[in-house]
C-alpha cells in the first residue's frame, strides 16, 4: 500500500512539473524568439581604407630616427610568434640582457629593455629613483632635458633646472655648484642630444655625483653605438637607450641599467612608483633580474620587438663597439666636408662636441627650411628634418647611423641638399 501510494505521489509531481515546465516555456517564448532573432544589422560599414592592402613608402630615413632597418633585423622580427612567457622566451630575453651589458659596457644585474620607445625608459629611471618631494638637477640644453623636467614634475619632484641654449654644453664645475645647493637625489644630462646635435662630455661628472650622495642618469638614445660610453668605467647610475637610432631595430623596446647605487635608492622607497608598468619591483622579476626561481606574469612584452632588439646586438657586437664608434666617427667627418663645400655652416662649431649620429646644420640664410626639406622629400625620397623643441627655426638634421651610416649615403644626402638649395626660392632678405 506504502509503496502504490508513493508512485501516485511521484506521478502527481511529475504531472505538476511538466504543466510548469510547459507554462514557463509559454512565458518566456517571446524571449526565445527575440534571442533567436537575427542581431539587427551593423549601421557603420567597413572602412574603404581597410579594404586596401597596406601601402608603406620606401624611404631614406636621414633623419635623427628612427633609421632605416637592416634585413636581418626585418627577418627577425617576421619570425613565428612565441608565448612571452615560454622558456625560449626567457632565453632570448637574457641574450637581449647580456647585449645591453656589452653594448652599455656594464656588468649591472639589472639590465633590462623596457616595452615601448626610449620615453619608456626615461619615465621608468625618474618614476622608480625619485619619491615626491625630492630634488632633482636636470641639465637642459635640448629637449630631452625639459622632457625629463616635465616628467619629474608631473611625478612631484622638486626640479632643479641648469638651462643652456641648443649646442651649449655644461662644465664640471658648473654641475658641482648646482648640486651642492640643491643636494639632490639624482642628475639627469643627455649624452646625445639629438635635437642640436651635441655629443655632450661626461667624464668626471659620475664621479662628481658620487662625491655628494647624487644619482647620475645620463640618456644615450641618439648616441649609444655611435660614440663611446662606459657605463662602469664613467659611474654612471642609471643608463637608458631607445632601439630606433644606430642600434638600427624598429621603434619600440629601450634598453635600461640601474647599478647597485640606483637599486639601493629604488628598492628601499616609502611611497611606491606611480606606475604600476614600469615598476622595477615587478620587470625586474619580469626579466629573471631578482634571483627568484620563478618568473611571475607582469605585462605581456612584445615579442616581435624583442626578436628585433636581440638581432641589432647580435650585429653590433659581430661588428664590435669600437669598429662601430670608429665607422660612425668617419662618415660624419667625410659629411662635414660635403656640407661646407656646399656652403653650409655646422650648427656645433667644435668638432669634438659634435654627435656623429645627428649632424646639425645652421639654417642657410635667405631660405626657408621647411621649404627645403619638403622639396628633398618630394623629389628625393629623403628624409631630413628640422629643429626640435629649443632648437626649432636654427636647424636643420641630417642623422646617418647604424645601417644608415655609409658614405654612399652621405653621398646622397649632399646630392639632394644641393638640389634643394639650387631650385629653392631664396629670399631677398
Amino acid at each position: 500500500m506504502m509503496q502504490r501510494a508513493l508512485f501516485r505521489r511521484i506521478a502527481q509531481v511529475a504531472q505538476q512539473t511538466a504543466a510548469l515546465d510547459g507554462s514557463v516555456v509559454a512565458r518566456s517564448a517571446p524571449l526565445v524568439q527575440r534571442q533567436e532573432r537575427p542581431m539587427s544589422s551593423v549601421t557603420i560599414p567597413p572602412p574603404a581604407c581597410m579594404l586596401r592592402p597596406l601601402e608603406a613608402p620606401l624611404r631614406y630615413l636621414f633623419g635623427p630616427g628612427p633609421s632605416n632597418v637592416p634585413p636581418r633585423i626585418l627577418a627577425a622580427g617576421g619570425r613565428p610568434i612565441i608565448g612571452h612567457l615560454h622558456p625560449e622566451m626567457y632565453e632570448i630575453m637574457n641574450d637581449i640582457k647580456k647585449g645591453i651589458q656589452y653594448a652599455f659596457q656594464t656588468e649591472n644585474n639589472m639590465t633590462i629593455a623596457m616595452s615601448g620607445s626610449g620615453h619608456a625608459a626615461m619615465e621608468c629611471a625618474v618614476f622608480n629613483t625619485v619619491e615626491p618631494g625630492e630634488n632633482v638637477v636636470i641639465a637642459i640644453n635640448g629637449i630631452w632635458g625639459e622632457r625629463v623636467a616635465e616628467i619629474a614634475e608631473r611625478m612631484g619632484a622638486n626640479v632643479h633646472r641648469m638651462v643652456k641654449s641648443p649646442g651649449g654644453y655644461f662644465s664640471n664645475k658648473e654641475i658641482e655648484q648646482v648640486i651642492e645647493k640643491h643636494k639632490p637625489v639624482l642628475f639627469f644630462l643627455t649624452h646625445g642630444e639629438s635635437s642640436a646635435g651635441l655629443c655632450h662630455p661626461v667624464d668626471g661628472i659620475g664621479d662628481i655625483c658620487r662625491k655628494h650622495d647624487c644619482l647620475f642618469l645620463v640618456d644615450t638614445v641618439a648616441s649609444l653605438g655611435a660614440a663611446p660610453i662606459f657605463m662602469d668605467q664613467q659611474n654612471i647610475d642609471i643608463l637608458y637607450t631607445g632601439s630606433q637610432k644606430a642600434l638600427n631595430a624598429p621603434p619600440g623596446t629601450a634598453p635600461i641599467s640601474f647599478n647597485e647605487r640606483a637599486c639601493q635608492k629604488m628598492f628601499n622607497r616609502k611611497t611606491k612608483p606611480v606606475s604600476y608598468l614600469f615598476d622595477m619591483t615587478h620587470l625586474s622579476n619580469y626579466w629573471g633580474c631578482d634571483e627568484k626561481p620563478a618568473r611571475v606574469y607582469h605585462h605581456t612584452g612584445p615579442v616581435s620587438g624583442f626578436f628585433a632588439l636581440r638581432e641589432s646586438l647580435a650585429i653590433l657586437a659581430e661588428r664590435g663597439l669600437e669598429a662601430s664608434w670608429k665607422k660612425h666617427k668617419e662618415v660624419a667627418a667625410y659629411l662635414y666636408r660635403g656640407l661646407e663645400d656646399l656652403g653650409l655652416k655646422l650648427f656645433i662649431p667644435d668638432r669634438d662636441l659634435r654627435l656623429p649620429s645627428v649632424t646639425t646644420i645652421a639654417i642657410p640664410e635667405g631660405y626657408d627650411w621647411r621649404e627645403l626639406l619638403m622639396y628633398i622629400m618630394k623629389n628625393h625620397q629623403i628624409e631630413m628634418t628640422g629643429g626640435l623643441g629649443p632648437s626649432i627655426g636654427m636647424v636643420m638634421r641630417i642623422g646617418l647611423m647604424g645601417y644608415n651610416c655609409e658614405k654612399h649615403n652621405a653621398d646622397m644626402a649632399l646630392h639632394a641638399l644641393a638640389d634643394a638649395l639650387k631650385n629653392c626660392k631664396k629670399s631677398k632678405a
